[in-house]
């Protein structure tokens, strides 16, 4: 019987090691990014283009490599870095050509250049799925140049299952920021298909934060600095009123290595407790520098999650830190008993008033300045006649001019619009206060046998959502056109994700067209809405969007109907008039399943006559 197991290959090994570091193409801009600053690079240019599927270059005025390693870089097990076991433990680098080369050029088509600043002449090398097509001398710059172009030629299972465009590129985007955060010091720049992105100088880290995100979070940023023999935080929070219902902008960095940390990112939420919603999170980039003895960064391939020896004392330094900030900053509520923060501001240069305010304080009895209790004495003149005065009406001619007016008057109730099959029994008649609100958030209405009570919000995002639904399904949604067409300024992963929305935004009712880079303009919203800031509820939607798709395995079509239903839906707090919440209640019984949100929440409860009469004990 022959011999079952055998020895792969290097193709296939380097196409299986490929699988786990090489997962879409922003996962090889990210080991190339990270292997120019290995390099010594100062200046890091990248291009993409068909969102990195024909084409990933990175160029940077590095160090280069000698003609030996150009053509080792591409071996497996190949590094710079690590010359015995315990080098694993004292990881300061991402790894310097070393391993990721050689899983990229397993799946695609790769081209390197590099020269040394010493060397007379560079290097060119070709690689086309692992097997070396070309390997000559040339003139060119210092530094290296790698195109990764066809990614996943050779493997088209893989190359299957990569999204659209504008989805591939949001994660490029993604990775690109992650990298230029994390080195403020070094320039970077992003192309696509010839257009540029970005064009980030070096600078402070607040400087690249805000070249990255936008001037608008120039007013938001607080510094966060801590220094302990344990570790060490740096870095920026962003102010409570800024915080996104959606993660997405929140930055860990473990010796200036990017990592996803949930239990960390608890440590900086709890921080902000009382201060902003719990479905909320904040806007942070914080470095954490720590002695490598102390974490395990082998935890995940790509090496995204890391392990903390001692990670309950992280968390506390963590978290005193963040709350730290906000004190200092003034977020943070304080309070001094040795004043009353009510009258300090107002009365603390008026004599008088602070006689009042101390007699409040002896629990006298005290009365604001906006009263003055007036003199009761002389009211019967009030009703003293004057020459020319006419005589007021008494009580009784009051009466009888009511009644002949009640009488004079006839009121029909139209029935045109009478819903003739109320399967829930719904009382229907001419008394008035059958139907009201409850603390402007539940619909009360009264029916055959007893109550039923609805949360208006819940009720109109069901509404809503089948509406927005059907509209998204058949192509036919209205517009109603805005009086003055508002300017948005998005950020680059907002951007695409409307490229990537444009055909169903249409559908729904939006009127958006593209106003040069990252800069889009509304025109008109669905019809029927009754936001007015178009530009608040176009980035609430794409917010919600993000943090449905964040938080549940959704289809497009479905996100965008559920996150447009709840931006747009009433919300608590709102008052209605009585003809508003009559026409929710029918609307609701028209749906396909009135009994839920889309989010799964009861839309309304029904308390019968039995359950109203066990609430009292009758004899």
């Amino acid at each position: 019987m022959n011999d079952l197991i055998q020895l792969l290959p290097d193709a296939i090994a380097n196409q299986i090691a490929a699988g786990e570091v090489v997962q879409r193409p922003s996962s090889a801009l990210k080991e190339l990014m990270e292997n120019a600053i290995d390099a010594q690079a100062s200046q890091v240019e990248v291009v993409i283009k068909d969102a990195g599927k024909s084409l990933i270059k990175v160029v940077d005025d590095g160090m280069g490599m000698s003609v030996t390693d150009a053509r080792m870089s591409f071996e497996r097990h190949a590094t710079s870095k690590i010359k015995k076991s315990d080098d694993l433990f004292c990881i300061q680098t991402f790894g310097f050509r070393g391993e990721a080369l050689a899983s990229i050029a397993a799946v695609a088509q790769v081209e390197m250049r590099t020269k040394r600043a010493s060397d007379e002449l560079g290097t060119l090398i070709c690689i086309d799925g692992s097997e070396v097509k070309k390997q000559e001398p040339l003139v060119c710059q210092d530094g290296t140049s790698i195109s990764v172009k066809n990614l996943f030629f050779n493997v088209p299972a893989r190359r299957n299952f990569l999204k659209s465009n504008p989805v591939e590129m949001r994660h490029i985007v993604d990775e690109f920021q992650r990298v230029a955060l994390a080195y403020p010091e070094i320039s970077f720049s992003l192309y696509q298909n010839d257009m540029r992105l970005f064009n980030l100088l070096p600078g402070k880290l607040s400087k690249r934060i805000v070249g990255i995100f936008g001037n608008a979070y120039k007013e938001q940023l607080m510094v966060c600095q801590e220094d302990t023999q344990l570790l060490r935080v740096k870095g920026y929070i962003g102010k409570p009123e800024s915080a996104k219902k959606t993660r997405g902008e929140q930055y860990f960095f473990v010796n200036n290595r990017y990592i996803k940390s949930n239990y960390l990112h608890h440590a900086v939420s709890t921080a902000y407790e009382g201060l902003m919603a719990s479905d909320q999170h904040p806007f942070y980039v914080l470095f954490l520098e720590i002695d490598p003895r102390h974490i395990d960064i082998n935890v995940h391939p790509t090496k995204t999650e890391i392990k903390f020896d001692d990670d309950r004392t992280v968390y506390g330094l963590l978290r005193s830190a963040v709350k730290q900030a906000l004190g200092a900053h003034h977020v943070m509520p304080t309070l001094d008993f040795s004043l009353d923060v009510n009258f300090t501001e107002t009365w603390k240069n008026d004599a008088s008033k602070k006689q009042d305010v101390q007699a409040e304080n002896s629990y006298k009895q005290y009365n604001s300045p906006a009263f003055s209790k007036k003199d009761p004495s002389g009211w019967e003149k009030l009703f003293e006649g004057k020459p020319g005065d006419e005589r007021l009406p008494s009580e009784e001619e009051m009466l009888a001019e009511r009644e002949a007016a009640s009488k004079e008057t006839l009121t029909f109730e139209s029935k045109a619009n009478k819903n003739e099959s109320n399967e829930i029994g719904l009382k229907e008649n001419s008394e008035t206060g059958t139907t009201f609100q409850i603390e402007s958030r539940y619909i009360v209405t009264q029916m055959s046998s007893g109550l039923l009570i609805f949360d208006q919000q819940a009720l109109h995002e069901r509404v809503l959502y089948e509406k927005y639904r059907y509209q998204l399904d058949q192509s036919k949604g209205s517009s109603q056109q805005c009086l003055f067409p508002q300017q948005i300024k998005l950020s680059p992963s907002d951007f695409a994700l409307f490229v990537d929305l444009k055909d169903e935004l249409a559908s729904l009712g939006f009127l958006v067209s593209v106003f040069g880079k990252d800069t889009v303009v509304i025109n008109g919203v669905p019809a029927d809405i009754t936001i007015t800031n178009e530009k608040a509820l176009f980035e609430g939607l794409l917010e919600q969007f993000k943090h449905f798709k964040s938080e549940l395995s959704l289809d497009r079509r479905e996100n965008l109907a559920r996150s447009l239903a709840k931006r747009s839906s009433i919300k608590k707090g709102t008052k209605l008039a009585q003809t508003q919440m009559e026409s929710l209640v029918g609307q609701l019984f028209a749906c396909q399943n009135p009994n839920y949100s889309p989010s799964g929440n009861k839309t309304f409860v029904k308390l019968d006559i039995n359950r109203i009469n066990s609430f009292f004990n009758h004899s």
